[in-house]
Formats: C-alpha cells, structure tokens, sequence
C-alpha cells in the first residue's frame, strides 16, 4: 500500500491515542470524518494498524523487575526452534521474544513481580521448555526510555 502524508499523520495520531475518535484525528489531520474513517479502515485492513490497546503502569501494577534474558537451545534444528518458540508464546511473563543474529539463540523481554517471582519464573516454566540449554538474565535496574512510537519520520524518508 502506497502511503500518503495524511496516512502517515493519521497513523501518528493513533499511536500517540489510540482512544481518539475518528472526528478527533479528521481534525488533527484537516480532513472530515468519512475519508478519515474510510483511511482508517483501510490502514487497518492492509495490517499497518494490528490493533487499539490501553498501556497499562507496570509499575503500579507490582511489576517491578524488567529482565532481558538471553537463551541458547542445546541444538538448532528446525524442529527444535519451532517447538521452544511455541511454548514460549504462551508465557505470560514474556512480552516480547525475537531471534538473534550472534551469541544467543534468542533475546526475551520478561515482567515479573519482584525477584523471587522472577526466580520462581526461570526455575519453574523457561528452564523446562523443550531444548534449553543455557538461560543469561540480565536485570534492568534503571528505566531510561520506553515506548511503543514508531519513528513515522523516518519511514518516509
């Protein structure tokens, strides 16, 4: 899909609030409400816009400890990939999960209350995953940055 300006502008507004309305965003980007919502429903159609969410506080949710873990399998064959990646997905805990070029198999992004849930996480779930072989947590101690907006900028260029 060929993006235009006000696509891209409709689609900053969204990830600034995703709980504007459609008159709301048709305002910020100088065109009425039917072409907006007509955008809208295209860009969600073309899979640019994967769904509307709230942004919960973890912290004030009694999550306090953010950790990067790093994973290596004992062997990488197709098979074995799959079936750690399948039984990673439906753990809570992990948020996000991407596989590295380099040293590590694999790089987990894990919320857990405090370190003994943490402990009680790795010990009683990610240690008996099919294929582990080694498991590296790295514990975040200081927030700097965290965000869920794309650079829209610089998409375009």
């Amino acid at each position: 899909m060929e993006l235009t300006a006000t696509d891209y502008q409709i689609l900053d507004a969204l990830q600034h609030d995703g709980s504007l309305t459609t008159q709301e965003i048709a305002d910020r980007v100088n065109i009425s409400q039917s072409p907006c919502w007509r955008r809208i429903n295209k860009l969600e159609q073309e899979g640019l816009i994967d769904g509307r969410v709230a942004l919960l506080n973890r912290d004030k949710l009694g999550m306090e400890i953010v950790v990067f873990a790093t994973v290596n399998l004992t062997t990488q064959g197709r098979d074995n990939l799959e079936d750690f990646e399948e039984e990673v997905i439906v753990l809570p805990e992990v948020l996000e999960c991407y596989t590295m070029a380099g040293t590590w198999d694999y790089m987990l992004k894990i919320v857990a209350r405090d370190i003994r849930h943490y402990e009680r996480f790795v010990r009683e779930k990610l240690t008996r995953l099919s294929h582990i072989g080694e498991v590296h947590s790295h514990i975040a101690v200081t927030e700097i940055k965290n965000t869920t907006i794309l650079p829209l900028s610089e998409a375009r260029d």
